[in-house]
């Protein structure tokens, strides 16, 4: 009988030097995919550590103080400067003209200083139901040696966006994205990794009275970054991008004419196709999968497949539960918000990814003070495990403005 050797396949051919560095940093740990501190196999309760993969994963990075308050959520968050990353529809029952945000986040400060994501959106009311948009988000990871010298990778994602008011409670919208992935200094044996993508929202809001009080409750669903994968070397396989399906709800409470306090949860999860679990024939060399599924060619089925390729989490009886390690796909984001006359918020959250997902586990807190024109908002990042993870000290700092009522006050 041939002796197998059971592993996952790598699909980075082997690379020299620096670069092999910086394309492992930048593709599988920098945007966030970190296991936080040491995880002891009786951790995983019979997981595996099988986190997806994917290219460009700065895109899922929060990238406003708001959101990152509550635990990097907002799919039916109230619609504000930054609902160009978290759902694009919400632009439709804004109540203001327009407006734009810049946002700075050093990232990962606890390993490197200089990695950091700065983040500009904003919109346009063109009439009560038809709205423009556009975001522009850079990556740099800070300034690199190799054998010809220094160089600094980045990459960045242009976007342009539209959104409609479908009915008077009910909205959807679209988003056109360019991204741009330069990870190494000319002369390697590497390409710029790019790729063309979109997104799509929807998002429902309505009043409810409640006693004598009013109410709001709000539903949103967003499926981003749909597009073409990317490869950095010339006969590497592709890698996907971080397609992702989010789903939110909120309930917000109006104590008073000048307090609001809101309740918000986010559901995600990456519509890429899970890692096989290989065979290696020790005679042949060739590979095959023994749990799990290959990745199909289209990026659509691919997209389909991700909700039932996972190669399972062990049972007792020795079997494979694909779906418990589907559900270990799923992250969870919690949030509170209060509002005082809109003058001042106050924020926290927690967000949760599965041990053999990603690890991440953290708290936050936020703070926002306004006037009916600018806004200063800042969050913080509490990580479970203290201040030995890689996300520890990392904090949002967002500037907004605005550009007028809309004149039906909508």
């Amino acid at each position: 009988m041939e002796a197998l050797v059971f592993n996952q396949r790598n699909t980075l051919s082997p690379l020299k030097g620096s670069l092999k560095y910086i394309l492992i940093i930048a593709l599988f740990i920098l945007p966030g995919k970190l296991i936080q501190g040491q995880i002891r196999p009786q951790d995983l309760n019979g997981a595996e550590l099988n986190a997806i993969q994917t290219s460009v994963p700065f895109l899922t990075i929060s990238p406003d103080a708001r959101a990152a308050g509550m635990g990097d959520l907002g799919a039916a968050s109230t619609p504000d400067m930054n609902s160009q990353h978290w759902n694009v529809a919400k632009y439709a029952f804004t109540e203001t003209k327009g407006g734009f945000a810049i946002t700075h986040t050093p990232w990962l400060r606890n390993l490197i200083r200089d990695i950091n994501l700065s983040y500009i959106s904003g919109y346009y009311r063109i009439n009560e139901k038809n709205t423009v948009s556009s975001s522009f988000r850079f990556f740099s990871l800070g300034e690199t040696i190799y054998t010809g010298g220094m160089y600094t990778p980045f990459e960045f994602a242009v976007d342009a966006g539209y959104s409609r008011l479908l009915a008077d409670h009910f909205s959807g919208g679209i988003t056109i994205r360019y991204i741009h992935s330069d990870l190494t200094a000319d002369g390697q044996e590497t390409k710029v990794g790019k790729s063309l993508a979109g997104d799509l929202g929807f998002y429902y809001q309505n009043d409810i009275p409640i006693g004598q009080r009013n109410a709001q409750w709000a539903l949103g669903i967003k499926i981003s970054n749909i597009g073409t994968p990317i490869s950095y070397l010339e006969e590497a396989e592709n890698t996907p991008i971080p397609t992702n399906l989010r789903i939110g709800g909120r309930f917000e409470y109006y104590i008073s004419g000048k307090h609001s306090v809101s309740l918000n949860t986010d559901v995600n999860k990456l519509m890429v196709p899970t890692p096989p679990v290989y065979a290696t024939d020790t005679a042949t060399g060739n590979y095959y999968v023994v749990r799990g599924k290959e990745a199909p060619e289209s990026v659509l089925a691919g997209m389909f497949q991700s909700f039932y390729d996972a190669p399972g989490m062990l049972r007792e009886d020795g079997t494979y539960s694909v779906l418990s390690e589907e559900l270990h796909e799923i992250a969870y984001s919690f949030g509170v918000e209060y509002n005082f006359h809109n003058y001042l918020a106050v924020r926290s959250g927690y967000f949760h990814e599965h041990i053999s997902k990603g690890n991440r586990k953290y708290f936050t807190a936020g703070l926002c003070v306004k006037n009916p024109i600018f806004s200063l908002g800042f969050a913080y990042l509490f990580p479970t495990n203290g201040q030995d993870s890689p996300l520890a000290n990392t904090f949002r700092l967002t500037f907004t403005t605005k550009l007028g009522r809309t004149s039906e006050g909508n």
